[in-house]
């Protein structure tokens, strides 16, 4: 039986994350952008980082005072193709906007560029700045760490973020090649969807601390804060399914987001200081722009990884399966389906909303006219 939602069109859902960020003290044009960000993965379908995060995520966060709603964004560090920027503990999106815009400019330029940030927050749909680099015909890589959930091959305890490693590269197709997952078989954001939909984990996802697997999805959620239990890396549990790959994917993420802007890392992103109180998590991320017109003709670039892809696609299939996805495309058909509809809202997700409105007496919003059935 399917999950009962009700479907918001995006446009209503965009105005309302924008009203909720100016609500909390962002700035208006940094609202938007936090707002387009979250907009953009419910258009993709990646539930798990759209507007489903913005209460647990932002709204709580900078509530608490461990996120800022004023973004600094300070450049510490700076040579023609590379800079390194202090987020301040500001907001994610408007630090990675920004950042990756930086990287784009130094690629028009030279041929690349990139920019390593410190001291940044949650930033969101890590595609959201690959697809900036597409949109220039560029190549666009990025990468974040994050609060520590997975445990290293062969470990139970919880050392590195899901830290996402994304590329994104320009095709002649509608869409482009967008490779935007984490280096772990799975990523708190999904888990809290599954949570939602009261939803038992599949086995593999998550080990306890005897390296058994866990599917209580509303209790895990409770453990990966305390530590009790851990998230596999990408290939699960032990070397059979090669989860030494994504253990060590992982591992250059975490460098490549703490080395190089020599911000924090591991069980520094805890978000808790030495007096046990919480404090802001000290992300780090990377974002790296490569101007394919540096290399060849953008639409001879194009030519071939749009043939590259079809060749994949057109290969012969498994039985019982009749289509053969590149990436990007899923997301793509997602927002086909979309488009007209908006995203699913399920009770849940309409209680955060309903909380949230009440809490910053947003009265301009009736949700009752929208389909909404929880009750607060």
């Amino acid at each position: 039986m399917s999950e009962k939602v009700t479907w918001v069109p995006f446009n209503t859902l965009e105005k309302f994350m924008i009203d909720v960020f100016k609500g909390m003290g962002v700035p208006a044009e940094d609202a938007k952008i936090s707002a387009e960000v979250l907009i953009t993965a419910d258009k993709r379908g990646i539930d798990s980082h759209g507007i489903g995060r913005l209460k647990t995520i932002y709204y709580d966060r900078i509530k608490i005072g461990i996120q800022k709603p004023v973004t600094e964004f300070e450049i510490v560090r700076e040579g023609p193709t590379t800079a390194v920027v202090d987020g301040h503990h500001g907001m994610g999106h408007t630090i990675g906007k920004r950042a990756m815009q930086m990287a784009i400019d130094k690629a028009k330029k030279y041929g690349m560029g990139m920019v390593a940030v410190r001291n940044s927050t949650h930033y969101g749909i890590a595609g959201f700045y690959s697809l900036m680099a597409c949109e220039n015909d560029m190549i666009g890589v990025t990468g974040s760490n994050a609060r520590p959930s997975v445990a290293p091959t062969f470990g139970v305890e919880n050392m590195m973020g899901t830290n996402p490693l994304v590329f994104g590269i320009p095709t002649d197709e509608e869409f482009p090649f967008v490779l935007d997952c984490a280096t772990s078989l799975t990523q708190r954001g999904k888990i809290e969807v599954y949570n939602r939909a009261e939803k038992e984990l599949p086995p593999g996802w998550v080990i306890d601390q005897e390296g058994n697997a866990r599917t209580d999805t509303a209790k895990v959620l409770d453990d990966l804060v305390k530590g009790t239990c851990a998230l596999t890396p990408l290939g699960g549990i032990g070397e059979e399914g090669a989860g030494y790959k994504g253990y060590g994917y992982c591992a250059v993420v975490e460098m490549l987001c703490a080395a190089l802007q020599q911000g924090a890392y591991m069980k520094m992103l805890l978000g808790i200081d030495e007096k046990g109180k919480k404090c802001p998590y000290k992300l780090g991320h990377f974002f790296i722009a490569i101007d394919v017109n540096a290399f060849c003709d953008p639409k001879e670039f194009k030519k071939t990884t749009g043939d590259i892809l079809r060749e994949l696609r057109s290969s012969k299939k498994m039985p019982g399966f009749d289509q053969i996805y590149t990436a990007g495309e899923k997301e793509h058909l997602a927002w086909l389906e979309r488009k007209d509809k908006g995203a699913p809202i399920n009770e849940n997700l309409q209680k955060e909303m309903l909380i949230i409105q009440k809490e910053l007496n947003l009265k301009q919003y009736d949700f009752n006219k929208l389909g909404f059935w929880a009750k607060i």
